[in-house]
């Protein structure tokens, strides 16, 4: 029965699609019978991304409602489903690896020896899929770069989709928790090169499930915005999902680690997939050739010169103003990059984008 059930998730995992969605290969299967026991595999292959109460799950099963109930909390504590309140229901959802169960993992930032073997059995999976399908290909951008405002040249039209700021200032409830990716690293017991940790950064709904669920830590706008600048100080890249209206999160991205970021770099030209649509701009005069933006740029877009003055290249610059953040002679801006197209309204504009992309 065991095996059975774990040979059901892979079709309802690749089902889910998303990221690394399910692969009949050794791997997935060491990963999903460490993360799931038998029962909750049993209950996760009746999941559907149409949220669900217990009793109607239950029924779906032929099992005792309040048996059903215990175990899809459990797994909603382990971050193998989601759960919505509604009038004092809960409701039930299944998640695909990514976005979804690979993340919740590690967003409560706990060090045991289990997580160190689901961050190996994640990481191994991750490794044998792309051996045998290649990096993913990304035909449109489904993460932008938010540049850090104070960067931005006077003469440059910044919408307020472009500031951190307008999402910290909209929402009530934020919450930060620990950063999945290299939390991840750590527990591979890999280099993680300093940076900080606790600083992904949710908003609304979303800010008060990963308070309540997994692990994270409501913060007021003032400690928001100071999350913000240390993640800015540090070198890491602002990143949210490739929309104007319905931000409801923002992560803070390194170049070794993140998935977004990582997957993005593997492609021809990373800057076509993810972009803020500003570019730095290098004042001769007060540069000083200390290369320390060079240092900094997490995609290595900036060489030095023949003047002695970095130039850029475009095809891979991300417009993430790290070079900017981190020149002491406050020698860079950035501006507008011509022509760069609006992002989508919303998620369905963004999934229509993406689809019609695939066609192309």
């Amino acid at each position: 029965m065991s095996a059975e059930v774990y040979k059901q998730m892979l079709e309802v995992m690749k089902s889910r699609r998303g990221a690394f969605a399910g692969m009949d290969i050794p791997e997935f299967y060491a990963l999903v019978e460490e993360l799931f026991t038998p029962e909750e595999a049993e209950v996760n292959n009746v999941l559907t991304r149409k949220p669900a109460a217990a009793a109607e799950i239950a029924r779906e099963l032929g099992r005792d409602e309040n048996e059903i109930q215990k175990i899809l909390e459990a797994m909603a504590d382990k971050g193998l489903c989601a759960v919505f309140m509604e009038n004092g229901v809960s409701f039930y959802q299944g998640v695909p690896f990514i976005p979804g169960i690979f993340e919740y993992q590690f967003m409560p930032g706990r060090i045991t020896d289990r997580d160190k073997k689901i961050a190996r059995l994640i990481h191994a999976y991750k490794e044998a899929y792309e051996s045998a399908t290649g990096p993913a290909k990304i035909t449109f951008p489904y993460s932008r770069v938010i540049t850090v405002d104070k960067t931005i040249d006077a003469g440059s039209t910044i919408h307020t989709y472009d500031q951190v700021s307008t999402y910290i200032d909209k929402y009530d409830a934020i919450s930060v928790a620990t950063c999945f990716c290299r939390h991840a690293a750590k527990l591979r017991d890999e280099d993680t090169h300093g940076m900080p940790m606790d600083v992904c950064m949710m908003f609304g709904k979303g800010a008060e499930y990963v308070a309540n669920r997994l692990g994270g830590r409501k913060v007021t706008r003032e400690e928001a915005k100071k999350v913000l600048d240390l993640a800015e100080e540090a070198g890491l890249v602002h990143m949210s999902r490739n929309t104007t209206e319905d931000i409801d999160f923002i992560c803070n991205c390194d170049r070794w680690h993140c998935e977004a970021m990582t997957s993005v770099l593997k492609q021809d030209k990373p800057a076509l997939f993810f972009n803020s649509g500003f570019q730095p701009r290098f004042d001769p005069d007060l540069c000083i050739a200390c290369e320390t933006c060079i240092e900094r740029c997490p995609p290595e877009a900036l060489a030095m010169g023949d003047d002695d003055i970095p130039q850029v290249d475009l095809d891979r610059c991300f417009g993430c103003a790290v070079c900017a953040t981190g020149c002491e002679q406050e020698a860079i801006v950035m501006e507008n990059k011509p022509d760069f197209p609006a992002p989508p309204k919303d998620p369905k504009e963004l999934v229509t984008a993406i689809k019609a992309s695939y066609a192309k």
